[in-house]
């Protein structure tokens, strides 16, 4: 599923940024798009922590060939020894593990989530165990296609913003937020180009 607003987040961003309107026509045709359930958009997440966009891929398809289909029930019936021989850290497995539970039983409610505010559903993210600041963003964009989440210490995006507007010369946080408020309400969209010039292939969760 591609977000219904992309086509007016590309048409404004290019009105409004010179790097966007390249960067867009560059990669005219590719679009965000969403291609999993909650549960699997997460553990994805989580399973991407802290390592390269490859490595998580592969570690995942390892986990799909031990569990058949990743789904909750899967999982839980896979022993923890299992796990760590996919590629899993100890303490991914047991984050995998306790969102399963979590989904299995019933205790997350996807439609109370569907009502929140993006900053108000990250709060609701982050207690969840496993669950940081960016693996909350990444859910926000990549399934709930949230458009307007700005992941500030998504490294993709520092490395993008410091190449094209600062000359390859690190951003704060804060230049980063200045820059970013031209995008607004489409900072998704912005961001997800911006990695889109680092890496044309999209990640898709």
């Amino acid at each position: 599923m591609t977000p219904p607003y992309w086509e007016q987040a590309k048409r404004e961003l290019v009105d409004r940024d010179p790097v966007m309107r390249q960067l867009i026509r560059r990669h005219d045709g590719l679009a965000l798009r969403r291609r999993s359930d909650a549960f699997t958009a997460l553990a994805r997440a989580i399973v991407g922590q802290q390592i390269s966009v490859k490595a998580a891929e592969s570690v995942w398809q390892r986990l799909a060939a031990v569990c058949g289909a990743v789904s909750p029930e899967a999982l839980l019936r896979v022993e923890e020894e299992a796990l760590r021989a996919c590629g899993l850290s100890a303490r991914k497995a047991d984050y995998l593990r306790d969102l399963a539970r979590r989904f299995s039983d019933g205790s997350i409610c996807l439609e109370a989530w569907e009502r929140l505010e993006d900053e108000a559903l990250i709060r609701e993210l982050v207690r969840l165990r496993g669950i940081g600041r960016w693996t909350a963003e990444m859910f926000l964009i990549f399934y709930m296609l949230r458009p307007d989440v700005l992941p500030l210490e998504d490294i993709g995006l520092q490395r993008a913003m410091s190449l094209h507007y600062n000359d390859e010369r690190p951003l704060s946080k804060l230049k980063m937020r200045a820059i970013a408020k031209h995008w607004i309400p489409w900072r998704s969209v912005a961001t997800w180009y911006l990695w889109r010039s680092l890496d044309p292939i999209p990640v898709e969760y």
